[in-house]
């Protein structure tokens, strides 16, 4: 029975040592891509070794890098590759393998997924104050994709992916959105493009983007292959004001319309007596307002009529405005340097 027992015990110890002797040794490496998110995907070799003629298989949009210790050693292009000698000559060198090998050896194998990766979400997280030729200042939010792939795998490797077993796209998209969001604010204040145009001009500012965020992503070894903005928000004000502007057509008596918005701009500076209602727009859209009282009488004295003769501008409408201009300076709405222009220039009328 002992004997027995013991030739059982060796029979397992056996099996054991077998399959121990093939399970290390690697004779097929091959990635199955099991979604669309993995950048970077490392061979779970279990510190098994890669038998001396393993195949390795790299499909199409893939790469495989082999590290020996912790250096870079044979990079694969897609197709079926014989692991000997002379498909490993980096390899070799580094192994000191000067005349060939039998021998099982051992490398990390990561395979790279050098596809494009698409809709990739950016947007600002502040909002840019914009200089606008029409408004002055202006706040402006911007959303948009971009699209990236791995131009470099070498570089990629080192300088952004580390040695993670596993890189999803997500982690790329989180790591670069505090690079696209500046490079945009950048494009944006150089392209000069009144926020009424702006969405005319997306195509434009995307190709002005793209070049400037390049540079950030070559370090990494990372292309942009498209870099396109989908949507921008104003401020509410703005909006409301751009609103009113798209109206105008519709207006048969300017000089109504006119008052209409001193009315409105005056309604807003008293609810607002810290300056609250000329934040979005600024000083620019003050200004304009104060030009509107001001070239209001002129443009009446101007196109009228001997049937049509305009009521004389007296000294009390004259201090009326000089008040209201007071009001809209101290709401915030006018600068003091504007306000002691148009200040002056009515002072002249007395």
């Amino acid at each position: 029975m002992a004997n027995h027992i013991k030739n059982i015990n060796l029979t397992f110890t056996a099996m054991g040592l077998f399959d121990f002797i093939k399970g290390e040794l690697i004779e097929v490496i091959d990635w199955v891509e099991s979604d669309n998110d993995t950048v970077i995907w490392k061979f779970p070799d279990q510190d098994n070794n890669i038998k001396n003629g393993a195949q390795l298989t790299v499909r199409e949009s893939q790469m495989a890098l082999f590290l020996d210790e912790g250096r870079f050693a044979d990079m694969y292009e897609p197709g079926k590759h014989t692991l000997i000698t002379d498909n490993m000559p980096i390899l070799t060198t580094l192994k000191s393998w000067k005349h060939g090998f039998d021998s099982p050896f051992k490398v990390d194998v990561y395979y790279f997924s050098t596809k494009t990766f698409t809709n990739l979400k950016w947007g600002t997280p502040n909002p840019i104050i914009l200089r606008d030729p029409q408004f002055k200042q202006v706040r402006v939010k911007a959303f948009g994709t971009y699209f990236i792939k791995i131009d470099d795998v070498q570089k990629f490797f080192t300088e952004f992916a580390g040695t993670k077993p596993v890189l999803k796209i997500y982690e790329i998209e989180e790591r670069l959105r505090d690079i696209v969001s500046p490079k945009f604010a950048e494009a944006l204040a150089e392209a000069q493009v009144s926020v009424l145009d702006m969405v005319a001009n997306y195509t434009e500012l995307g190709d002005k983007v793209s070049p400037i965020l390049q540079q950030d992503l070559d370090p990494f070894g990372i292309e942009l292959v498209k870099f396109q903005i989908t949507s921008t928000s104003l401020p509410k004000e703005v909006e409301e004001f751009y609103d009113k502007m798209t109206n105008i057509n519709m207006v048969d008596d300017m000089a109504k319309f006119q008052q209409f918005q001193q009315a409105n701009a005056l309604e807003e500076a008293a609810k607002n007596p810290n300056g609250g209602a000329g934040e979005g727009i600024g000083a620019g859209l003050g200004f304009g307002m104060a030009q509107m009282f001001l070239n209001q009488n002129q443009n009446q004295h101007q196109n009228a009529t001997p049937q049509n003769q305009p009521k004389a501008e007296t000294k009390e409408d004259i201090m009326n405005l000089l008040k209201e201009l007071g009001g809209l300076k101290e709401s915030g709405i006018l600068t003091q340097e504007e306000f002691d222009t148009k200040k002056k220039e009515l002072l002249a009328r007395l």
